[in-house]
């Protein structure tokens, strides 16, 4: 079957590079989107295993259309009877970049009036809506006059992943986290640092990472379990392969720091719900008074969400950025840092220069994250 995964703006490769460790066939990037074909058991695995994908999309038709009454003729053609009954609950996604269709909710209405019409003209009666937990969630996107109607296979979105019980203002989305370590190719092969952790999104799936935790292992269902074609053995089956090549134990420490009591109480409290409490080390500390851990295994990663101006004064921000750029060079010699942040002036003050750079969207907001190489002496040395 031909599919589609979506994700985040600038995550796109990482997540080719899954789907192709995965086995996923004829990949093809595409923008915030990955098409690639595969069978129903690859269908549940990149649902279950995937850490960068936000959806799992199966498109059922592709049409041209450049008005309303097209969009609901459409619509109407499909035998929506061979996805679900009337006793059966369904939603509708609608998302739209065209000068034709300028209202995402406008194409969802439409889309939602034909099927309730085909239901009611061939039995007399209509199937509801349930936003919440339909028993097919649909997807109607519209680009410029090409129309893509899809079955969403994952229901919620792949980012809820069932672990995350409190949270913090501006948490990264599991998502992003999971894609921004994956862009620094670590695997839990070195020590792993986030002295700003919030609510511990970063560690959580540095962890999961490192012991090779599927990223849906807490999730309670997805959107294609509702189907009439579920088959549940096979999706038993890929459960069953993942947790075979899960580690039990992490191979190099992982820290976790936060000024903030709370968020050490929240990370702590999260790290509980992933099984990870006893293997991930949080502790209250300014990172402004950081030091490396001492440890046999040698240097490692920093990777670090400080915040933007939302979560700080504009004028105190890049003081503190500059601070994190001192502590960097004077306490954490030997390690490498990344960085995301959307404040780009700020990005600057750190006074370190970047040896890589990535563009990512975290929410609306375009960010640059950046690694930097903490030589001992200076980089010429």
């Amino acid at each position: 079957m031909e599919l589609v995964a979506k994700t985040i703006n600038g995550l796109e490769g990482t997540l080719a590079e899954e789907l192709k460790e995965l086995g996923a066939q004829k990949i093809q990037i595409l923008k915030r989107a990955v098409a690639f074909e595969g069978d129903k058991k690859l269908m549940y695995q990149a649902n279950y295993q995937l850490r960068t994908a936000m959806r799992i999309l199966m498109p059922i038709k592709v049409v041209q259309i450049k008005n309303e009454d097209e969009l609901y003729k459409e619509i109407y053609k499909i035998d929506w009877s061979q996805y679900f009954t009337v006793k059966e609950t369904f939603a509708i996604d609608g998302v739209t970049a065209s000068k034709f269709f300028t209202h995402s909710k406008y194409v969802a209405l439409k889309s939602k009036d034909a099927i309730v019409d085909q239901f009611r003209d061939k039995l007399g009666i209509r199937p509801n809506v349930n936003t919440f937990n339909p028993t097919v969630r649909i997807n109607v996107r519209i680009f410029n006059t090409t129309c893509t109607i899809s079955l969403d296979t994952s229901g919620d979105s792949l980012h809820k992943r069932g672990y995350r019980v409190q949270t913090l203002e501006a948490p990264l989305t599991e998502v992003l986290a999971a894609g921004m370590i994956l862009l620094t190719k670590w695997k839990g092969d070195s020590i792993f640092i986030d002295p700003m952790c919030g609510s511990g999104t970063l560690l959580i799936e540095a962890g999961m990472i490192a012991k090779n935790i599927p990223a849906q292992k807490f999730r309670e269902g997805f959107g294609f379990q509702n189907w009439k074609d579920y088959d549940r053995r096979l999706f038993n089956e890929v459960k069953n392969e993942a947790a075979a090549k899960m580690i039990d134990k992490l191979q190099f420490p992982i820290y976790g720091f936060d000024k903030d009591l709370r968020a050490v109480k929240y990370t702590l409290i999260n790290l509980a719900e992933a099984t990870l409490a006893d293997e991930i080390e949080v502790k209250r500390k300014p990172f402004q008074r950081l030091e490396a851990p001492e440890s046999k295994e040698g240097k490692g990663i920093i990777v670090m969400n400080p915040p933007y101006d939302e979560r700080l004064k504009e004028l105190d921000i890049e003081y503190f950025y500059s601070q994190i750029g001192d502590q960097l060079k004077q306490q954490f010699a030997g390690y490498d840092a990344y960085i995301i942040s959307s404040n780009i002036e700020a990005l600057k003050k750190i006074g370190l220069r970047p040896s890589e750079k990535y563009i990512v969207n975290n929410g609306p907001l375009e960010c640059k994250f950046q690694k930097f190489e903490m030589y001992r002496g200076s980089q010429k040395a």
